[in-house]
């Protein structure tokens, strides 16, 4: 056996997957082709797989004309029918004649079959289209363009299309690296995607008529919409799907999440004056002030967490060395500073306040220790109400009739309108107790309202009031800010009291905020030897800020107003003369993180006695915030 004949089989296999690639026959047409190709003994090196494939099929259909041994033989060429209607004889018997094998022919390439393959190949083509079409029904239904299976590459002539227009017009704005990526094929979606942008932008400045068009952009847009319309017209809805996935996952998905603040206050200050002040009318004796420079600290670290995204716990600690300067260095506490903390440096909880909404027009507040009203209701004192940045006297910060008292608070704010808001809280001192006149309902408490009004953009104005009660030992009207009187007008006995305050900051300009507030307090004893008697306390204060002073972010604030006063007293003693505090500083930001204050402050007749010496009070102070 030769090398041919060897070699075979194979050749059978190489051929005949070949044959039924991309061509479908029936099971006939199959057959006859496979007893075809087992009489060839033709070595494949002699064809080329196209040539074999038509000479198996015209000689499936009986079209073919030999020459052997130098005897002609001719066979009448049958006229081509569809495939369909191949013979049953060439089927089954396979009476076609044998071609001289390898072995047996010297010279084989002169021996070959010589076939019409013009003529005979268009009708094998031919018949193949034919055959398709008339399976076409049987089939799966087919695409209406090949470019829908494959994304669109760079040479595409749609792909060059949209390049040319995005770079004429400046439909899309490309990458983060400020880069059209013209270089990468592009899905069928993306290519839309970008196709719609150009359509919108190249709509909106026909709109508005400012660039003229060529012919050729519009019939090249007309030409894209059409091929791509089946994406263009599905873009919308899966964007619209798109925004609502997100819509919801913003709504619902939230970790939580603990965010720390911190602030540091370096303070250096010194109180100067020749006496301390006397406490009142019935205090003859005085002694020198205390007039030494101090340097200190206070520390405050706040864990700030979320649990939905909305709400807000607050967990804030606090370390200080502050001794104030109050009743034992200056002899009043009108001359405290606004951000003392006392313990030696020792940590302590300063502050526990969770808050949190219910829907889009009610806050509530639930303070477990530290709360006052300020962290409810805004004192509408925008420049100076902040404690650590804010003004340098206690006093300077905010209304003192309103906000310095509580420590457990439950609150809410209620949105009433776009320019109108409510506040409501109740405040406790000693709600942690269980001691016989403490507890959240029989030790001291404050129920406080204000009503807030944006009028316009630049002036606020808010109304407050609250219902007062503290039983003996505790009690303090003033929050430390004004005269002993002011304090305890019937001395360590239980008292009530209303209070009324108006708050309002008026934004003149840019550079100018003008703000302030009054307050009075009706106060009455309620027990003891002084039972129903009545007295009236009143506070008022008024401030301008300069803002962007030297550099942007800063501010030149200047303080004057009369610390609380006790007048009308039933049955006792009352402040005759009038206390005035003047303070100026100059908050000036080193960075986005540090601040530097330096300030001073002088009380005139200190406790609202003409009896007593100014004090003078000077102060840098510098803030840390992160």
């Amino acid at each position: 056996m030769n090398k041919f004949s060897q070699t075979k089989s194979d050749q059978f296999v190489s051929i005949n997957a070949y044959l039924w690639q991309g061509i479908t026959l029936p099971k006939n047409a199959q057959r006859a082709v496979r007893e075809a190709l087992k009489a060839i003994a033709i070595p494949l090196n002699h064809f080329s797989p196209a040539l074999v494939s038509t000479f198996l099929l015209l000689f499936a259909h009986g079209s073919y004309a030999a020459q052997n041994n130098n005897q002609q033989q001719t066979k009448e060429v049958r006229s081509f029918s569809p495939l369909t209607e191949l013979p049953q004889t060439v089927a089954e018997k396979s009476s076609i004649p044998h071609l001289p094998s390898a072995s047996s022919a010297p010279g084989n390439s002169r021996n070959l079959p010589k076939i019409n393959l013009v003529s005979d190949a268009r009708q094998v083509l031919e018949q193949i289209q034919l055959y398709n079409g008339n399976s076409a029904n049987n089939s799966l239904n087919q695409i209406t363009n090949v470019s829908q299976l494959r994304d669109v590459s760079p040479g595409d002539w749609a792909y060059e299309a949209l390049r040319s227009l995005v770079e004429r017009y400046g439909c899309i704005a490309g990458y983060p690296n400020g880069t059209y990526q013209g270089n990468r094929p592009l899905s069928r979606y993306e290519f839309a995607a970008g196709l719609n942008a150009c359509l919108q932008q190249i709509e909106r400045l026909i709109a508005g008529n400012t660039e003229s068009f060529s012919g050729n952009d519009l019939e090249t847009l007309q030409r894209l919409t059409q091929e791509f319309e089946t994406e263009l017209t599905t873009l919308g809805a899966r964007v619209d799907n798109l925004e609502g996935r997100v819509a919801f996952l913003e709504d619902h998905q939230f970790s939580t999440t603990t965010k720390l603040k911190g602030q540091a206050v370096f303070n250096i200050a010194g109180a100067f004056g020749d006496e301390k002040a006397l406490a009142g009318e019935d205090d003859l004796e005085t002694s020198g002030l205390d007039d030494n420079i101090v340097f200190n600290n206070r520390v405050r670290l706040a864990f700030v967490t979320s649990f939905t995204g909305k709400d807000q716990l607050t967990t804030r600690l606090e370390a200080g060395n502050f001794d104030n300067f109050a009743q034992a260095a200056t002899g009043t506490d009108m001359a405290r500073l606004g951000y003392e903390a006392s313990g030696g440096n020792d940590v302590k909880l300063e502050r526990l306040h969770y808050q949190f909404p219910v829907g889009d027009k009610l806050q509530f507040h639930l303070g477990a220790f530290g709360v006052t009203f300020d962290d409810i209701a805004n004192p509408i004192n925008p420049f100076f109400e902040s404690n650590g940045n804010g003004a340098l006297t206690r006093f300077g910060q905010r209304n003192p009739a309103l906000y310095r008292s509580g420590e457990q608070a439950i609150g809410a704010n209620i949105k009433l309108t776009d320019s109108i808001s409510l506040d409501l809280a109740y405040l406790s001192g000693e709600a942690a107790s269980p001691e016989d006149k403490d507890g959240l309902f029989n030790g001291d408490y404050n129920a406080a309202a204000q009503l807030n009004f944006a009028l316009g953009e630049n002036l606020d104005l808010a109304l407050s009031y609250a219902r007062y009660f503290a039983p003996g030992e505790d009690v303090n009207l003033s929050g430390n800010t004004g005269s002993t009187l002011a304090k305890t007008p019937f001395g360590a006995v239980a008292t009530s009291a209303n209070r009324f305050g108006a708050q309002a900051s008026w934004r003149i300009n840019s550079k100018l905020n003008l703000a302030g507030w009054v307050g009075y307090i009706d106060a009455s004893a309620e027990s003891g030897a002084r039972e129903g008697d009545h007295a009236d306390i009143w506070n008022w204060a008024m401030n301008l800020a300069v803002l962007d002073v030297g550099k942007e972010g800063s501010v030149l604030g200047l303080i004057v107003g009369m610390p609380p006063k006790a007048t009308n007293v039933d049955g006792g003693p009352e402040d005759e003369d009038t206390s005035w505090l003047v303070e100026a500083h100059y908050r000036y930001p080193l960075t986005d993180n540090i601040q530097i204050t330096p300030g001073a402050y002088v009380i005139f007749n200190p406790n609202h006695s003409d009896r007593n010496d100014p004090i003078y009070v000077g102060v840098l102070r510098t803030t840390f915030s992160f």
